[in-house]
This record gives structure tokens, C-alpha cells and sequence, in this order.
């Protein structure tokens, strides 16, 4: 059986001493790759952290982040039709 898994469009990184543990970037994510973590920030907060794929590149946790510079998205460059499928043949 083979697995046909998407290649991720995006990464997230996350400042964690800047995170408030508010919970809206993990509500907002539509891949639902974003979580509260176990561990206590500097501030005795649950940062959200990301679980290292899966990111869409969306940019929502982004938008809906309260705390500036608490999330960056950084979205990756896709590889042409014409070029991926020559690699495939």
C-alpha cells in the first residue's frame, strides 16, 4: 500500500516567549498542525507550538495572532508542472 502525502506548502515558525497562550492561532489552523504546549513560557504560559509539518501556508495563524512577531509563516516556492513532472519521468 502506498501513501500519497502532499509535500508541505509552508513552515511555521514560532516565537514562544512572545506567545500568550491564547489558543487562536490553534483554533484558526485549517491543517490543525498548531498546538498548546506542556511546557511554561518565561511568562507561565502554554506557547503554541507547531508539530513540524503539515503547514498549508496560509497564513491565518498569522492574521488572527494578537501578539506582534509571535508568528511568522514562511510559504515554500513550488516547483513548476513542466519541471516536476520531468523529474517524475
Amino acid at each position: 500500500m502506498t501513501t500519497n502525502t502532499k509535500p508541505d506548502r509552508g513552515s511555521v515558525e514560532m516565537n514562544s516567549e512572545e506567545c500568550k497562550g491564547c489558543g487562536l492561532c490553534v483554533e484558526a489552523c485549517p491543517p490543525k498542525v498548531l498546538r498548546l504546549a506542556d511546557r511554561l513560557n518565561r511568562y507561565g504560559y502554554h506557547p503554541a507550538v507547531y508539530a513540524g509539518h503539515g503547514c498549508t501556508g496560509c497564513g491565518i495563524c498569522f492574521f488572527v495572532c494578537p501578539e506582534p512577531g509571535g508568528i511568522k509563516v514562511l510559504r515554500r516556492a513550488m516547483e513548476p508542472a513542466a519541471e516536476l513532472a520531468a523529474a517524475c519521468a
